[in-house]
């Protein structure tokens, strides 16, 4: 059971690799816009190629996350964002999914028992779906919530919402709790939640057997960041020794030390240029396949993707090169799980590049290919074998 749970803090386990090299990508999207919901594609490792498949309708489905069968496909559905009112919940809606075919078909939508729901895991038994609810209305303001996964692939009703209080010294982003991720730690025993809100890393015990309640806080109950920085999105290094957090305010990737349910941060490091004037916003982080180099996406003016290289004896972090994202606001991103591609959507240019990748350097082919999209955020690879 600790390998299991380790393989699913770590990344979305996209199967055995496929003969021929071609997996499924699934593409989370905004609608609204030009795109109707879920996309699904075949993209061929061995040539960076992406044939359309199919689509599935469904309102924001902004983050995804796959079954460990590969049988299930699960959305959020992220309302009421900007403009909603803010009696409106967001969604959770799940999908069964056919590897082979690359078809989706709907089976149920439950309330996400919050507003915005902006992130998606799987415990790592596979019991229970967890979404971050980032809440732009400060009622109820920033929450997690829990969801049984049922026999059939359907998400049942909500068992544990987990409420923030709370906030932050910018004004307009961090006026109340805003949650946006839940990582489970290398062991399993352990929930992380990012509250960009607040400057909080919350942490709570899981403890499927009901002795401790299903999530309880822990002793120590949170980890501070710099105030002002608002905390995003958290990955765990391969080794378990590491993580890796985006502060998508102050634009910077903080490495952390982990150790039975504790974070040390060890080091700090700025996503942008130096004396760069603009905007930013940091947004996802991904390590490598082998765990060597570390990829985050900066948003705002900057749309770019920043490279580093890990130090393994220590998990520091050198900064080695950037990326033109090649259009505005590079929302997420994958690296197949080859490692010779890493492909990032353009949330507002209607655009995703798949950027061939040097395994050796890390960098990225400064020419990729261009794929025509509306409003892509989320990618997720899955092997039809």
């Amino acid at each position: 059971m600790v390998s299991l749970a380790t393989t699913h803090a770590f990344a979305q386990d996209a199967g055995p690799a496929p003969a021929d090299g071609v997996y499924d990508m699934l593409v989370g999207t905004y609608t609204g816009g030009k795109s109707e919901g879920i996309y699904v594609y075949h993209f061929d490792t061995k040539t960076g190629e992406a044939t359309r498949v199919s689509a599935a309708q469904t309102v924001n489905p902004s983050y995804l996350v796959v079954s460990s069968d590969r049988r299930h496909v699960y959305a959020v559905n992220e309302l009421p964002g900007d403009n909603g009112p803010a009696s409106q919940r967001g969604g959770i809606s799940a999908f069964g999914f056919d590897p082979v075919s690359g078809q989706l078909t709907f089976l149920n939508k439950v309330s996400a028992e919050g507003n915005d729901p902006c992130y998606l895991k799987i415990s790592p038994d596979g019991k229970y779906l967890l979404t971050a609810n980032y809440s732009v209305a400060a009622d109820p303001g920033g929450s997690f919530a829990v969801f049984p996964l049922q026999p059939d692939g359907q998400v049942g009703t909500a068992v544990l919402t987990v409420h923030h209080e709370g906030g932050g010294p910018v004004k307009g982003r961090q006026d109340n709790s805003h949650v946006h991720s839940t990582v489970f730690s290398p062991d399993g025993q352990y929930l992380f939640a990012q509250d960009l809100g607040a400057d909080k890393l919350y942490s709570y015990r899981y403890t499927p057997d009901g002795s401790r309640g299903l999530f309880g806080p822990t002793e120590w109950r949170y980890t501070d960041v710099k105030a002002g920085s608002g905390p995003r999105h958290l990955v765990f290094g391969p080794d378990g020794k590491y993580a890796y957090l985006t502060s998508e305010l102050a634009a910077t990737v903080s490495t952390f030390r982990y150790d039975d349910g504790k974070l040390t941060l060890v080091q700090v490091s700025p996503l942008s240029a130096p004396h760069f004037k603009g905007q930013v916003g940091a947004a996802a982080i991904h390590l490598s396949p082998d765990g060597h180099f570390l990829y985050a996406t900066n948003r705002g003016d900057a749309n770019e993707i920043v490279i580093f290289s890990v130090d393994q004896s220590n998990g520091h972090l050198k900064l080695i090169g950037r990326q033109s994202s090649l259009g505005k606001s590079p929302r997420e991103f994958a690296i197949d799980p080859t490692g010779n591609w890493l492909i990032v959507g353009n949330q507002n240019s209607d655009t995703m590049y798949v950027f061939k990748r040097d395994q050796q350097t890390g960098l990225l082919d400064a020419n990729p290919k261009r794929i025509d999209i509306g409003s892509p955020v989320d990618f997720k690879l899955v092997s039809p074998s």
